[in-house]
């Protein structure tokens, strides 16, 4: 199973990346290939709404860093995308990528019962934030797992941890680290 594994903190190895790196070394000790990207060490533009993705090319136009990334997305059997939350949104750098996974999309995705160039993906969707009430930004998973699930990702999976601020491996508690474990094993049985 091939995996691509995207970082959206901007802050290097702290709790977010933390979780990703748990899930994907356990993945990784069950066989699985790893490709991991820290999006904010990349040198990329968000979506230019330039249709040519729909009109000319079945790829992002754009020859940047992502392009890469995307090619990888695009070949991977599972995907893991990991932010932490900030102002009760993913981050800009995961958001940047999101918008240019438009290019994944058919030109007449509208009306395609089948709109993604993507073929079926596993997705981990992993948050962490630094208050404790899980009832605050509980929306964030559910607004893009609806749109990812459109996009190709048939089978998407959620690891979050409330109350942890700013930190390392050292700050994330021991059950999310387990759930992250758990989650590997469950998606490459």
């Amino acid at each position: 199973m091939k995996i691509v594994a995207l970082l959206g903190s901007p802050r290097h190895g702290k709790n977010s990346a933390s979780l990703a790196n748990r899930f994907t070394e356990t993945a990784a000790g069950l066989g699985a290939g790893i490709r991991t990207f820290e999006l904010n060490r990349l040198n990329y533009r968000g979506c230019q709404g330039c249709y040519a993705c729909k009109k000319t090319i079945d790829y992002c136009v754009l020859n940047d860093d992502l392009t890469e990334v995307l090619h990888e997305v695009q070949t991977a059997d599972l995907v893991v995308l990991a932010s932490p939350v900030y102002y009760g949104d993913i981050t800009a750098q995961l958001k940047g990528f999101i918008d240019r996974c438009y290019s994944y999309m058919k030109p007449d995705y509208l009306t395609n019962p089948q709109p993604s160039r993507l073929s079926p993906k596993k997705l981990v969707f992993v948050l962490t934030q630094g208050h404790p009430d899980e009832t605050l930004f509980a929306d964030i998973f559910p607004r893009y797992e609806g749109f990812l699930k459109w996009m190709g990702f048939s089978e998407t999976r959620l690891v979050r941890v409330c109350g942890i601020g700013p930190g390392s491996i050292d700050q994330v508690p021991a059950q999310a680290l387990q759930q992250a474990e758990e989650v590997a094993r469950a998606l490459l049985a």
